[in-house]
């Protein structure tokens, strides 16, 4: 019988799984309680986590009745601007059009070329414009009075409401007939007096069907607005889009809500100056 070898075996011996010793590092690899502790903790914070995620997300018809609240606030606001930007601009827009009309070479082409201007640019350029230009604040009489963006942005939007109005005074005059002129001179009444009484009257029916359209026109513009930082019914739309997690599926939805508003706003406008356009129509 031959000799074992080193390792204890014989040459006829066949190979088989002779006993081992886990070594001390991997023994102590073992999971001990802390470390189930740890798991068990991962697990609450992970499962509720999971579950929120795996949740069935709102259909787009469900996000824009949840939020359709605060994106008719966002609306009312932006009817809001266009209203004070269409008082302030025909103000302005009557006297700067009766300003065309003026006696004299100076005053007529000052206010030609004013009007010209602001009737001839992009109204984004205006905003912009006000925006950068007119300070934050100004000081009357020692007392700071603020100028938040919308108030500036509504000073904007009023410059081509003006020009345009201004236009349409010009425009509203001249159609008069001069016999009303002459009539009104041989009565011995002065040019002011014929102006206001006389020609200005007759001039209103004129002038209501497009003033109504250039205010239809602002209140689409608004949402310009929305460039310049103002909080409205557009800003308003994409914070909501952000906030449901910028979902592409939500995108039409959601803009198309304020598509709707918009139309729903403008379009009775554009009805109802067609009908004054046929009532007053001038033959």
């Amino acid at each position: 019988m031959s000799a074992p070898d080193s390792q204890g075996r014989r040459p006829g011996d066949l190979p088989v799984l002779l006993p081992f010793a886990l070594p001390k590092d991997r023994a102590a690899s073992r999971l001990r309680p802390a470390h189930l502790r740890l798991l068990a903790g991962l697990a609450v914070v992970a499962v509720p986590a999971w579950a929120q995620g795996g949740a069935a997300a709102l259909s787009p018809l469900e996000v824009v009745i949840k939020w359709a609240p605060l994106l008719l606030t966002g609306f009312a606001f932006n009817v809001a601007i266009s209203l004070m930007a269409m008082a302030i601009g025909t103000v302005a827009g009557i006297g700067l059009g009766l300003a065309m009309l003026a006696e004299g070479r100076i005053l007529p082409r000052l206010a030609w070329c004013a009007t010209q201007v602001f009737r001839n640019v992009p109204w984004l350029v205006l905003l912009f414009f006000v925006m950068f230009l007119v300070p934050f604040q100004i000081t009357v009489f020692g007392l700071r009075v603020p100028l938040p963006d919308w108030v500036k942005a509504t000073f904007g939007f009023s410059l081509p409401v003006m020009a345009n109005v201004a236009e349409i005074v010009r425009g509203a005059v001249r159609s008069v007939p001069n016999t009303q002129w002459e009539a009104a001179e041989s009565l011995a009444f002065t040019r002011r007096q014929t102006m206001w009484r006389i020609i200005l009257p007759q001039c209103a029916k004129r002038m209501l069907p497009p003033w109504m359209n250039v205010y239809s026109l602002i209140a689409m513009a608004t949402v310009q607005a929305s460039i310049v930082g103002v909080t409205e019914m557009l800003t308003l739309t994409a914070q909501v889009h952000a906030a449901e997690g910028g979902r592409p599926e939500l995108f039409a939805p959601l803009y198309g809500f304020a598509l709707l508003c918009f139309f729903l706003y403008c379009y009775p406008i554009d009805r109802f100056t067609a009908a004054l356009e046929r009532r007053f129509e001038t033959r």
